[in-house]
C-alpha cells in the first residue's frame, strides 16, 4: 500500500479523551454490552447449528449473521476498551488502522448482503412457496453466503488500496475511536477526490440498493399478507418477519445516516455516538431481538434449556 523507502505514519485515536469523567463508565458498559453481545451471538450460532427445527435457509442466514457480528465487534471493541483503560496510549500503527478498516468493511459490506438476502429468503417463503425448495436450496443459500463474503473482500480491498496510498501528515490525528473510512480519508492531504468517489458509490451500492431491494421484498410480502383471509396466518407470517425487519432498520438506519449525511451537517460527537450505537449496541440487539421476537427460536432454546437442566 505505501513505498517501503518512505516512513508510515502512526495514527492517534481520540477516542473519548475530550470526556474525562465518563471514561470509566463508558469503559464498564462497553465492556458489558461486549460480553452480552458475545454471548447473545454465540448463542444463535450454536442454536441454529444444534436445533433440527432451525436448519431452514432463515437461521442458516442468521448464523452467518451472528458470525458477522461476533467479528465485527471483536475487531472494535478491544481496540476501544484499551483506549479507555490507557488514555494516554491512543496511538495505532499504519498497518494496524489499515487492518482495521479492511475488517471492518468486509464484515459490514458482508452483513448488508445477508440482511438483504434473508428479505428475499422471507419473499421467496412467503410469495413464492411452491418455487421455494428451488429458490432457496442448499446449493443457492451456500452460494449467496459466499457472494456476501467475497463481495465484502473486495470492497474492502478496493477501498483499503485506495485510501491508504495517500499521502498522510507526518502525526494524523483521528478525532474517533475507530479507523473508520471518512475520518481517515479526510485526514489525507492530496488525491482524495477517487476515494471519495469510491466511497459514495460504494454507498448507493451497498446501502442504498440492499435497503431498496429489501423494502420492494417486504412491499410484496405486505401485499401476500393482506391477502390471507385468516387473521391467525396473517399474525404468524408478520411474527417471522417483525425481527428482521427490526435487525434491518437498526442497520441500515443508522449506516445510512452515518454515511450519507452531508459532511457539512455533520459533528465528532453525533459521527461517534452513531458509530458507537451500529458496532457496539446494534451487533447486541440483533440475538435479543431475534430470541424474544421469534418463536421458533424461542421454542428451540426452550427444549435446549429442559435437556440440560434435569427434571425434579
Amino acid at each position: 500500500m505505501a513505498k517501503e523507502n518512505q516512513t508510515l505514519p502512526e495514527f492517534l485515536l481520540l477516542g473519548f479523551s475530550d470526556l474525562r469523567a465518563l471514561q470509566g463508565p463508558l469503559f464498564w458498559g462497553v465492556l458489558l454490552v461486549y460480553l452480552v453481545t458475545l454471548l447473545g451471538n454465540s448463542l444463535i450460532i450454536l442454536l441454529t447449528q444444534a436445533s433440527p427445527t432451525l436448519h431452514a435457509p432463515m437461521y442458516f442466514f442468521l448464523r452467518h449473521l451472528s458470525l458477522v457480528e461476533l467479528l465485527y465487534t471483536t475487531d472494535i471493541v478491544p481496540r476501544t476498551l484499551a483506549d479507555l483503560a490507557f488514555p494516554h496510549h491512543r496511538a495505532i500503527s499504519f498497518w494496524g488502522c489499515a487492518a482495521q478498516m479492511y475488517v471492518f468493511i468486509v464484515l459490514g459490506i458482508s452483513e448488508c448482503c445477508l440482511l438483504t438476502a434473508m428479505a428475499y429468503d422471507r419473499y421467496a417463503a412467503i410469495c413464492q412457496p411452491l418455487h421455494y425448495s428451488t429458490l432457496m436450496s442448499w446449493r443457492a443459500c451456500m452460494a449467496i453466503v459466499g457472494i456476501s463474503w467475497l463481495m465484502g473482500i473486495i470492497t474492502a480491498t478496493t477501498h483499503s488500496s485506495l485510501i491508504f496510498t495517500l499521502p498522510f501528515p507526518s502525526r494524523p490525528v483521528i478525532p474517533h475511536f475507530l479507523c473508520d473510512i471518512l475520518p481517515v480519508l479526510r485526514l489525507a492531504s492530496a488525491g482524495k477526490y477517487r476515494s471519495e468517489v469510491s466511497v459514495m458509490m460504494a454507498t448507493v451500492v451497498f446501502i442504498m440498493v440492499p435497503f431498496s431491494l429489501i423494502v420492494t421484498s417486504y412491499a410484496h410480502i405486505l401485499s401476500a399478507i393482506l391477502a390471507m383471509a385468516s387473521t391467525l396466518s396473517r399474525r404468524k407470517v408478520f411474527s417471522t418477519c417483525s425481527s428482521h425487519l427490526l435487525v434491518v432498520f437498526l442497520f441500515f438506519g443508522t449506516a445510512s445516516i452515518t454515511y450519507i449525511r452531508p459532511r457539512a451537517g455533520s459533528s465528532v460527537t453525533m459521527n461517534r455516538i452513531l458509530s458507537l450505537f451500529y458496532t457496539v449496541i446494534t451487533p447486541m440487539l440483533n440475538p435479543i431481538i431475534y430470541t424474544l421476537r421469534n418463536k421458533e427460536v424461542t421454542r428451540a432454546l426452550w427444549h435446549v434449556v429442559k435437556r440440560q437442566v434435569p427434571s425434579p
